[in-house]
């Protein structure tokens, strides 16, 4: 059999096509790691669609779904108490016209709100600090009545206290299910992985609800 040799050029083009095909692949895993499992981002309107209703808006950032919930179930409180309530992801960018108050959630990531809805309160900060608007943050970390947990609860929402200084703001406990976290996620929470704050649901439900009988007193 005729062994062909490959010259310097040939070897060097051989060697690229294969680093380049690795780059790719090492990529697409990469991306693929980092999108987290699927899950319903709800967007819907409760509440009877009266002309003499006030309306609230309720937007939030989730990473695994755990903030989804709440903010439906806050949406669903507050109708019951006569509002109309939209609730909306923060990624749809919602304007905010046409609302009486506004109710922002987040989870948290790597110690603070997700980005984007950062984003959002700075992108609407002049319209949000003449509104009504309080906040909830969703977390699993620093849960304790101690000074040092909450110290670090209140570090997670510094940014937006320094945008909406007057908003009110409460924190849950929120859910912790390695299903719903994309491969990296999973890698950071074992990484952090604490026995005092094992996986699990640990949203209140009546502590959400008796929250939500009681915000925007005034409207």
């Amino acid at each position: 059999m005729t062994q062909r040799k490959l010259s310097r050029r040939d070897f060097l083009k051989t060697a690229g096509i294969a680093l380049g095909a690795s780059a790719l692949t090492c990529s697409g895993l990469s991306y693929l790691a980092a999108l987290p499992p699927e899950f319903d981002m709800i967007d819907t309107s409760l509440g009877e669609q009266d002309t003499m209703s006030k309306k609230i808006l309720i937007t939030y950032a989730t990473k695994a779904g755990s903030t989804v919930e709440i903010a439906a179930f806050i949406g669903e409180s507050l109708s019951k108490r006569g509002f109309q309530v939209d609730v909306k992801p923060v990624s749809e960018n919602p304007a905010l016209d046409g609302y009486q108050a506004v109710l922002m959630g987040s989870a948290i990531r790597m110690g603070s709100w997700l980005p984007e809805a950062v984003d959002f309160v700075r992108k609407n900060q002049s319209t949000l600090t003449q509104l009504p608007t309080s906040i909830f943050t969703v977390h699993m970390l620093n849960a304790g009545d101690d000074e040092t947990s909450r110290t670090a609860r209140q570090a997670y929402t510094a940014p937006v206290r320094e945008l909406l200084p007057s908003a009110d703001e409460v924190f849950f406990k929120g859910k912790l299910d390695p299903k719903t976290l994309s491969f990296f996620d999973r890698l950071i929470a074992k990484a952090v992985e604490n026995p005092d704050n094992p996986p699990g649901d640990f949203r209140d439900w009546n502590l959400i609800g008796d929250w939500s009988q009681s915000i925007f007193p005034t409207l």
